[in-house]
């Protein structure tokens, strides 16, 4: 009799592990196997973009993320000086000022994947389990519409003997050569590429002053990024091969070699290697994303890239953090199975508009083409490649928000709907988009932080109210007025409690708002908004925040950041993931319950 499970994982990379975290915070087991047979050690990717850091925060594990990574706080750019050598041409800031509260960091994929490891455990006992290979995945189609049915039979080989699982759902994390999506018979579209990279993280004995910084080196010989890693000695070096090298035939002293060659007139040698590899560069997409609304392809199983721009990872564990919140709501019978389709909806651009800029990004840092003239690029990217455009550290430069994962908008689909909003009314909190942070002030103790600190991914949506000034009439009318209709019957709050949970148990409402925080008293606040809730059955006054300014950190100026005018106000929908769904006008009430109508189930 094969073993159910509710979700299949395969793989324990990037994606497997955050959406193996999300199920787990929303109290849900899972089953997640890998071929390797213990955790990864070493190599692979080490770039954490700031939106990776916020995703990090969100789950309240960025504080291992900011102690043991690298900072980078710097790049510096270096080119030929005409006498043979090379000679610095510009630094700029590895992360442009206000770009997000969170910094770049550099950070080995093993450690990473450690901290989801070890928070998955704590959560709910939940582990991989390693030495086992997926053999295959197969969906009963005629029992795939069936929400109650376990229609996926994943088919493993562990110690010589075969398993058999059936479950709701399989994820396929089992990177560029899956199993999962062949199994499936989807192929990966792209065209390969003569161009080799070698990589290898030493510890580099040099007279190089930049050594400890973000570097992108182009010579008249080749290029290398230099990637600062923690620890303060080692450091990765990406290094471009001569044309016509093939990745198989490479050897550590090939790229040694190359190394000393591209940094002339510097000396370098190095002390040590802790690890190096070679690979030729392509860029492909999978055909398809799904099958039947049951099996999903996520991270290298259906995107592969160069990672020249610090992508890969940072954006495998986007299509997790994209994906769990999504099973663990269908699994809780929060909403309809239809919601995973917008798994598709959301990802399959990001890794589409992703290869493309890989492609034109790869080029770009090629020694050959460092200072040709860009052409033009259609979409996204025009103004980061922009015609005639020749200098490629202003191009580096250009394209920060896009490599810092902050540009990311999810098009409409049943959860975001930037047609039904009124965007004037918040013009920087940008349907589709992540809610990007500013400080404000908790109205119950004063404390200053980050309002994202206040969006936590435990699966929960939220309802975010910009009031104004409740002193005043007209704010505190409105607020009355709302406040009745979320919480009535009628309203979207209660029709979705499960019997025996808090009333903020699928839909949380906070409120911002603006004005002197000392003269504003609680009783200006309904008591619908600061709910009975948890164990000891109390009332949460935590849910409240203030735009003003704080005793020791200054005034954030959240109303201003978020282009939102406090004697209008503005209400967010915003997803379980951070990103906004909805902007509406505070007294717009039908259109909330619209929207939660559109796929959320309602309680009986």
């Amino acid at each position: 009799m094969p073993e159910q499970v509710d979700v299949f994982i395969c793989g324990s990379g990037s994606a497997g592990l955050l959406t193996a975290t999300w199920l787990a915070r929303c109290g849900l087991r899972c089953k997640i196997v890998d071929s390797r047979v213990g955790p990864l050690e070493k190599g692979q990717a080490d770039g954490v973009q700031c939106r990776t850091v916020e995703v990090f925060e969100s789950f309240g594990l960025v504080d291992g993320l900011l102690r043991e990574g690298c900072h980078v706080i710097e790049n510096a750019f270096w080119f030929p000086d005409g006498k043979g050598g090379i000679a610095k041409t510009r630094t700029a800031a590895a992360t442009a000022p206000g770009l997000s509260h969170q910094p770049r960091l550099i950070l080995n994929q093993a450690r990473v994947n450690g901290i989801l490891l070890e928070d998955m455990k704590k959560s709910n006992g939940q582990v991989v389990d390693y030495g086992c290979k997926v053999l295959g995945v197969k969906v009963d189609r005629e029992q795939a519409n069936n929400p109650d049915a376990y229609p996926v039979k994943v088919t493993i080989e562990k110690d010589g003997k075969e398993e058999i699982w059936e479950a709701k759902y399989a994820l396929g994390a089992d990177g560029a050569h899956s199993a999962v999506r062949k199994s499936l018979g989807y192929k990966m579209i792209g065209d390969p590429s003569d161009t080799v990279w070698g990589v290898m993280d030493v510890f580099p004995q040099t007279n190089f002053p930049d050594i400890r910084k973000h570097v992108m080196m182009i010579s008249e010989v080749g290029a290398i990024v230099i990637v600062p890693r923690e620890g303060d000695k080692m450091s990765r070096l990406y290094i471009e091969l001569p044309p016509g090298t093939v990745a198989k035939d490479v050897k550590l002293e090939h790229l040694q070699a190359a190394a000393k060659q591209i940094f002339r007139p510097y000396n370098v040698d190095f002390a040590g290697c802790y690890w190096w590899s070679a690979y030729s560069i392509g860029q492909r997409l999978a055909d398809y994303f799904s099958k039947d609304n049951r099996v999903f392809l996520t991270g290298d199983a259906c995107h592969t890239h160069s990672p020249k721009a610090g992508q890969g990872m940072n954006v495998s564990l986007q299509d997790g953090y994209n994906i769990g919140w999504k099973l663990a709501s269908v699994l809780k019978g929060q909403t309809g199975p239809e919601l995973l389709k917008t798994y598709n909806i959301d990802r399959e651009k990001v890794a589409a508009d992703l290869i493309k800029f890989d492609k034109i990004w790869v080029k770009r840092m090629s020694s050959k083409n460092s200072t040709e003239e860009m052409d033009g690029v259609d979409g996204a990217f025009n103004d980061i490649f922009v015609p005639g455009l020749k200098d490629f550290s202003e191009i580096f430069v250009r394209s920060g928000k896009f490599t810092a994962g902050l540009t990311l908008t999810y098009e409409d689909s049943p959860i975001t709907n930037a047609k039904g909003s009124n965007q004037e009314l918040a013009k920087n909190l940008i349907v589709g988009m992540r809610v990007p942070s500013k400080q404000v002030v908790r109205f119950c103790d004063a404390k200053a932080l980050q309002f994202v600190n206040a969006l936590k991914a435990d699966g929960r949506w939220r309802i975010v109210v910009f009031t104004g000034d409740i002193r005043q009439e007209t704010a505190s009318k409105r607020l009355s007025q709302l406040g009745e209709y979320l919480f009535s019957d009628a309203g979207p709050i209660r029709q979705r409690v499960a019997p025996g949970a808090d009333i903020d148990s699928f839909i949380e409402v906070i409120l911002v708002l603006s004005g002197d925080r000392v003269k504003t008293e609680q009783e200006l606040i309904p008591e619908c908004f600061l709910p009975v809730t948890g164990k000891w059955q109390m009332r949460d006054i935590h849910k409240t925040y203030v735009d003003d300014e704080s005793y020791h950190s200054g005034h954030g100026h959240a109303y201003d950041f978020y282009g939102i005018d406090p004697e209008k106000g503005a209400l967010a929908i915003v997803r379980p993931d951070q990103h906004v769904s909805m902007v509406l006008d505070i007294n717009d009430h039908g259109k909330i319950g619209d929207f939660f109508d559109g796929f959320a189930n309602k309680r009986s």
